[in-house]
């Protein structure tokens, strides 16, 4: 796909036309013809490149009017699958999609970031292989691969640049490991960018301006802004876990830096004062599980950590005006304690006007965030206009 799209023919006008039809709708060739304005002729002969691809297939017929009635034709999500792949620090969540980014099948696993790119997309090749082979499916069948790196990623490369938690990762040139072994274009994002398009697309598609925050072993946010994912210039934007929290704080950050919010109310840093005040957390699962649990010193934590982060999000909605602020990551499991933190300071320090229709919200995706954003970042890839008419010339 990579070299079909580096050296692509004129275009022939299906990939745009294909834009319209992704949404699933059958459409007849008329339907197509009053939308873009063209020829039935012109409309018929895309229509036949496209299905010759596989991208469209018949779906029945529309009613008439009189005569016979007319064929429709949709987008067929089918055709091809994808692979997602969402990794953090000591989690992975793999998932084979097809091109609507509906899960055929999935995996969870603990593994540790820290092991290294070898160690780590080794598995991850022969876990998508197992997964792949579990649908019936071969690896001709994959277009396109999606992964979420929890550090700072250069989009333009797919290399992570000085990822604190993950040092050995530094440039390793990702997409190019895995496009070797899976021969499809490979799109690497970091981790919560990609939670954060899985969130709109899939729960708010309908909000135009979302700051999507994960709350776990590291603390970072994604953002969308007119509808669009915002990575700013080197990608780095949204890395919030290293803004200094207003409160003075000694607490030394894995980044260098003293009073990081990460360093103060994540995961790691909860269970890290739950341990001072003798109680048995080793990570965030274990301080969701305390405060599941009714465990009052955890829910106070969880509520204290909860302020802390809205200390630094009311800035962030004092600088970008978001109608909506999603809370994901394995601490927001712990439920309203950490959200009421967040609102309690959200709306007592930014002005009314910002938060006059803000809403703070727990996430709706279940834990599927991240691979639902790597299915869709990959998929945007292979059915863009260009990469499409690369694809049935």
């Amino acid at each position: 796909m990579e070299e079909l799209l580096k050296f692509a023919p004129r275009p022939t006008g299906a990939g745009e036309m294909f834009q319209m039809l992704r949404d699933g709708q059958p459409r007849t060739r008329a339907d197509l013809a009053a939308v873009t304005g063209q020829a039935r002729s012109t409309i018929a002969a895309r229509i036949d490149l496209l299905m010759s691809a596989g991208l469209i297939a018949p779906a029945g017929e529309a009613s008439s009017t009189g005569g016979r009635p007319p064929a429709t034709f949709a987008f067929n999500p089918s055709a091809k699958i994808v692979l997602a792949v969402d990794l953090g620090a000591t989690h992975a969540h793999l998932a084979v999609t097809d091109l609507g980014s509906t899960i055929l099948a999935e995996l969870e696993a603990a593994i540790a970031i820290s092991d290294g790119p070898d160690a780590v997309l080794a598995w991850v090749m022969t876990v998508a292989d197992d997964l792949i082979a579990g649908i019936g499916r071969t690896r001709a069948d994959l277009v396109s691969v999606g992964v979420g790196l929890p550090g700072p990623v250069e989009h333009s490369t797919g290399r992570p640049i000085n990822p604190p938690i993950m040092p050995a990762w530094d440039d390793v040139d990702v997409p190019a490991v895995l496009s070797r072994h899976f021969d499809a274009a490979v799109l690497v994002d970091n981790d919560v960018n990609i939670m954060a398009l899985g969130e709109h697309r899939t729960a708010w598609p309908a909000v135009s301006d979302l700051l999507f925050v994960k709350v776990a072993t590291g603390i970072g946010a994604g953002i969308i802004s007119d509808g669009q994912l915002r990575r700013g210039a080197r990608g780095a934007a949204g890395d919030i876990g290293h803004i200094a929290t207003p409160a003075p704080s000694q607490v030394p950050c894995r980044c260098g830096n003293l009073g990081c919010l990460e360093a103060v109310a994540s995961g790691q840093a909860i269970a890290q004062n739950l341990r001072e005040a003798g109680l048995d957390a080793d990570g965030s699962a274990d301080v969701v599980a305390l405060v599941r649990s009714g465990d009052l010193t955890a829910s106070h934590a969880v509520r204290q950590a909860g302020r802390d982060i809205g200390s630094v999000l009311a800035g962030c909605v004092s600088l970008l005006n978001p109608s909506m602020i999603v809370i994901g990551g394995v601490v927001a499991d712990a439920g309203e304690h950490l959200l009421a933190g967040i609102r309690e300071i959200v709306y007592q320090r930014s002005l009314p006007l910002a938060t006059q229709d803000l809403r703070i919200v727990s996430s709706r995706t279940h834990g599927r965030a991240g691979v639902l954003g790597a299915s869709a970042m990959a998929i945007d890839h292979v059915l863009s206009p260009a990469a499409i008419d690369a694809l049935i010339v």
